[in-house]
């Protein structure tokens, strides 16, 4: 009963610590997560503990790692004289103590591993403190630990570390949603994609699978930087502010730089300063580059993103197709050892070469409709007829991709490349050779999504500065996502540019293709989110307004009474018999509070 009291006043003893940090003489604030758990308030006075015993929760000193637990898991089996001097560090991820030895589960940054902690092992002399004390009492699931020792099969044939040596490194305040497993059915799972998200920190302890997501998106970027290299193409920087965003057409994020007291944005690409380097006389250049733009949130896009960007002079989109096409393949190849990656319901297969399909032929397959040759206003009817919607701030080009985008892009399931699109949609790209209607472009489409984009890049500067001015006048129309003029770049096509291709692909986009994951939230450590939804506390001030006795204001947020506002919904009877039978468990030495005080409470609500 005392060990139940002291807890309690714990409880209370931080819950106003924590509200006089945040309260700051307002009288109702918001807050994240202000009441402490029974689990949160037994872990501090652990911690606490181990102070007192001059044990350093979060010691500064290198910790020597000289093994991994895969390495031990795969090794030892080969050659049961390895791993004998072993110092592994981890967190502890469940224990099962027994008398004076246990068994822990250690997790690193590659797997599990068990260990086997004897108390004489641990504590050589007559003071048993680290074990008894340390160990049992005042360590947690989620705490993280060094051992050392040597591995070694355990009577039921697991392998695991024999520790001699007993270190804590750093200790956990917060309980862990620890999953569970039983006759193949997993209880507790930590599944809900907000708290996932949210918290990715929580999500990569407990959910292993998770990280190996992430692993294969590091080995995709580094593939795609081999491949390059091997052409000696060379990995640049460019800006992230930049005084006009261009290269592509998208809303941008809009910042101001105080020292130059001038507006910048957050580029949505790359695109213009890579080719500045091709005219500065660079062969190939490339770029893993964060792009942002503030548009729609959904399962393939975030506002935050990366993408890759190359630019090779002298070459043009038909040698970037076949060259797309090896590099996904090779990525392929390099995940999953075939050509072949599962998504959804669907088996791609990257092996080239891929469908060449003319963006015009494309919409006459799925439509019957030829719009080749069709005026804005022909065009803004034969949306109309398709059930295409539009709006009036829409020119041609626009009205093509509505067209394209609704009636034709979930039909692309194997790698496709939609090729030769109407000038009006592509103001960068260079004019079809053939036709002067159409331009150089491709995008490749996979799974019914957008991949990559690509064209034989526009260098003459005259047509360049006459796309940039129509898509001012649409701009002015009302085209919030059109392209701003970039008086530099033409200026350093004047100079004279190369024939190029260049190629962008969404690295993100990417990574949940060949990862086979359903949303870009999963392939993003870091998903733009929605802020946190915050509740409200009121004041002690607040409660003691209403009539509420002092004594009385812990144990009505025990309950889950946080604000005066919540005693509204409260039913009299309970909370009446709920805090007195508080009151009495607990053998508190106040009056017991009356159902007149109560109803006195919720009826100025």
């Amino acid at each position: 009963m005392l060990l139940f009291i002291t807890m309690y006043f714990s409880i209370v003893y931080w819950h106003i610590i924590i509200t006089r940090m945040l309260v700051k003489n307002e009288k109702t604030i918001e807050y994240m997560s202000i009441e402490l758990s029974e689990q949160e308030v037994i872990r501090r006075n652990s911690l606490a503990e181990m102070k007192k015993l001059g044990i350093n929760p979060y010691p500064a000193d290198l910790y020597e790692v000289n093994a991994k637990t895969c390495d031990i898991l795969e090794q030892y089996p080969k050659d049961n004289t390895l791993f004998q001097e072993v110092s592994i560090a981890g967190r502890m991820m469940s224990r099962r103590i027994m008398g004076a030895a246990s068994f822990v589960e250690l997790q690193d940054s590659h797997g599990r591993i068990q260990l086997y902690i004897k108390r004489d092992e641990i504590c050589e002399g007559e003071d048993k403190t680290l074990y008894n004390t340390v160990f049992k009492r005042l360590t947690d699931i989620g705490d993280i630990i060094g051992v050392k020792g040597f591995v070694f099969v355990t009577q039921m044939g697991e392998i695991s570390i024999h520790v001699k040596e007993f270190t804590v490194l750093s200790k956990s305040l917060r309980p862990l949603p620890i999953v569970k497993e039983k006759d193949g059915v997993v209880y507790d799972a930590f599944t809900d994609p907000e708290q996932r998200y949210r918290m990715r920190y929580v999500d990569l302890i407990v959910n292993p699978q998770v990280r190996d997501t992430f692993v294969k998106r590091s080995l995709i970027v580094n593939t795609m930087r081999n491949y390059f290299n091997e052409q000696g193409y060379l990995e640049v920087e460019t800006p992230v502010l930049q005084p006009i965003p261009g290269g592509a057409a998208a809303r941008p994020f809009i910042t101001h730089h105080n020292s130059l007291d001038i507006d910048l944005y957050l580029r949505i690409a790359n695109e213009l300063y890579l080719k500045r380097l091709i005219v500065g006389g660079f062969e190939g250049v490339y770029e893993f580059s964060r792009n942002f733009r503030n548009e729609g949130m959904d399962r393939t896009h975030n506002p935050e993103f990366t993408c890759m960007e190359i630019y090779v002079a002298y070459k043009d989109y038909n040698w970037m197709m076949t060259f797309t096409e090896n590099m996904l393949e090779r990525i392929a190849t390099t995940l999953h050892g075939k050509s072949t990656v599962k998504i959804g319901n669907n088996e791609i297969d990257f092996k080239p070469p891929f469908r060449r399909l003319p963006m015009l032929q494309a919409i006459k397959e799925a439509t019957g409709v030829d719009i080749s040759g069709m005026d804005e206003a022909q065009l803004r009817e034969t949306c109309t007829k398709l059930g295409v919607e539009i709006d009036e701030t829409m020119g041609k080009g626009k009205l093509i991709d509505a067209i394209f985008g609704e009636k034709c892009e979930h039909n692309l399931i194997q790698p496709t490349f939609i090729i030769d699109y109407p000038i009006e949609m592509s103001p960068l790209c260079k004019r079809h050779r053939n036709n002067p209607e159409l331009t150089e472009r491709f995008e490749l489409f996979v799974n019914g999504k957008e991949l990559a984009n690509a064209y034989s890049e526009l260098n003459d500067p005259i047509d360049q500065l006459g796309r940039f001015q129509e898509q001012l006048r649409l701009s002015e129309k009302g085209d919030d996502e059109a392209m701003f003029i970039d008086m530099d770049f033409v200026r350093a096509l004047e100079y004279g540019m190369p024939p190029t291709s260049g190629m962008g692909i969404g690295i993100d986009r990417l990574t949940m293709f060949m990862t086979g994951e359903q949303s870009i939230q999963d392939v993003l450590l870091f998903p733009q989110m929605r802020p946190e939804r915050k509740a409200k506390v009121s004041s002690d001030e607040d409660f003691k307004a209403l009539g509420v006795a002092e004594a009385w204001i812990p144990m009505l947020r025990k309950l889950g009474f946080n604000t005066v506002e919540s005693l509204k919904d409260a039913n009299a009877n309970k909370l009446y018999n709920d805090l007195n039978g508080l009151r009495k468990k607990n053998k508190f030495d106040i009056p017991a509070v009356k159902k007149e005080e109560v109803d006195a409470w919720i009826a100025q609500q």
